[in-house]
């Protein structure tokens, strides 16, 4: 069928992606923006997933104050070259997630880096309130495991909704970019400070990522 120029135009504003992609996206989806969105993030995440394991040694640190200086964020993010680094879809990319940590608070980069004592102790917690409900054990356990994914939503910065599109996540709103860029992407660390808090939020990939290197996953606490 034939795609128009406006369509195009109007997935490119929404998406990101390049031109090409746009257009190819709307043909397979016959017209369909919607389903063509759809196609764009599967192919963001698959070309991620490529690209997983490639070094991001360049990148740049950026800061975030909201709430009329009540809340700061400094924030690193990197990727394998200066060249895109210093390109605006990346420099939006790192503003938007300096902005998103302010506003949402997490505790972790990812859900591998959750630590095995809040692993256990939420784990805990979610098993005890199936068993006290009456729950046989096989279920309590199912129940378990789709709370402690509801809790990695809620802690760990890449899976959380993102603060401006709740219908992508971070990860997937990086995904999106690295399929735009072609270069792997990814979060590094970050702090968090709030006025009257007696300590920061401070968070970064744990060492079994592996050094200068984004997407590579650790095994989650206490799996």
């Amino acid at each position: 069928m034939n795609i128009s120029a406006t369509q195009v135009k109007e997935l490119r504003e929404k998406t990101g992606a390049p031109m090409m992609d746009c257009k190819q996206a709307l043909t397979e989806a016959k017209g369909n923006l919607e389903e063509a969105v759809v196609l764009l993030r599967k192919k963001g995440v698959s070309v991620a997933a490529k690209k997983a394991t490639r070094v991001t040694s360049e990148g740049s640190v950026a800061s975030y104050i909201h709430a009329g200086g009540k809340i700061g964020v400094l924030v690193e993010v990197n990727c394998e070259s200066d060249f895109v680094a210093r390109t605006e879809d990346f420099k939006e990319l790192v503003h938007d997630i300096a902005m998103h940590i302010a506003a949402s608070d997490p505790k972790y980069v990812r859900k591998e880096d959750v630590t095995k004592a809040d692993f256990d102790r939420e784990k805990e917690i979610y098993l005890d309130q199936a068993i006290k409900s009456g729950k046989p054990a096989h279920i309590a356990e199912k129940i378990v495991a789709g709370k402690m994914e509801k809790f990695y939503e809620e802690v760990c910065l890449l899976e959380q909704p993102f603060i401006k599109d709740q219908t992508i996540s971070i990860s997937q709103l990086i995904a999106a970019k690295i399929g735009k860029l072609g270069e792997n992407i990814a979060v590094r660390r970050f702090a968090r400070f709030k006025v009257g808090e007696a300590t920061a939020t401070v968070a970064s990939v744990s060492a079994a990522a592996g050094e200068g290197e984004g997407g590579e996953a650790a095994t989650p606490a206490g799996k």
